[in-house]
């Protein structure tokens, strides 16, 4: 029997790569995010693959979160793998003149977001004595940047509650993963810079990024480590990246 992912922010980029990959090595997947179309679009890409069910909701919504979750059938309610992908950056100010909009935003969705869909997920692993949490959180929740304020704040909070959930659920029998990336390009940029084009692309000008299908593949590797095995924490970086600020550019 294929065991289930549940994958938040499958729509695109990290997400997307990842349940193309899983699809593909053994895993029955539950597909969200708030794009019904997209789900629908690669609910019909994957089935041939495997089986998969979607749930199209906001993780803000705390009250959308639970109905989702509990509206599962009761075939795919033992999930055995939590994908916490959904998370964005919004702005890229210095705090004193940050939006507040582009704060509750990243706050809502990197934190409030992930302990949304982790407490509605977590206790059907406690019952079950296993399963799998990884929280994809990045380079700015270990290192702030500058005009990073609110965004590094909000992955550092990943980042603790990633080892925080590590302590509360290991008398459960539930591995946790944190893995943390440096430049990946997806829609990222574009989101942070609300649709301006030319300055997301020049985020990854001079360098070869890496793509989610690069940390779909450390995923991966996470989740089918053999049963005394966890890998804790990951932070990968393209070559040309050493650091949240330090990047070698051929330009």
């Amino acid at each position: 029997m294929n065991r289930i992912a549940l994958i938040t922010g499958a729509t695109s980029g990290i997400g997307e790569a990842t349940a193309h990959l899983l699809a593909k090595n053994q895993f029955d997947l539950i597909l969200c995010g708030r794009r019904a179309n997209r789900l629908e679009t690669m609910k019909a890409e994957l089935s041939g693959l495997t089986s998969v069910y979607s749930l199209s909701f906001d993780v803000r919504d705390l009250a959308a979160v639970k109905k989702a979750v509990q509206s599962l059938p009761a075939d795919w309610q033992n999930i055995d793998v939590l994908i916490n992908n959904a998370g964005n950056a919004h702005g890229l100010d210095p705090i004193q003149t940050g939006n507040t909009d582009d704060w509750d935003a990243m706050i809502d969705i990197n934190v409030k977001g992930l302990l949304y869909v982790s407490r509605e997920v977590m206790p059907g692993m406690i019952a079950r004595q296993r399963g799998h949490i990884v929280n994809i959180g990045s380079i700015a929740g270990k290192e702030v940047y500058p005009n990073g304020n609110v965004y590094c704040a909000s992955k550092h909070a990943v980042d603790a509650i990633t080892d925080g959930m590590r302590l509360d659920l290991n008398p459960h029998g539930i591995k946790v993963t944190g893995i943390h990336p440096g430049m990946v390009e997806t829609e990222f940029s574009l989101v942070r810079f609300k649709g301006d084009t030319d300055r997301a692309q020049g985020v990854y000008k001079g360098l070869t990024p890496l793509k989610g299908s690069d940390i779909a593949d450390l995923i991966l590797f996470a989740i089918t480590r053999p049963a005394h095995v966890v890998v804790a924490d990951m932070i990968v970086f393209p070559a040309a990246q050493a650091s949240a600020t330090v990047v070698k550019r051929t330009l």
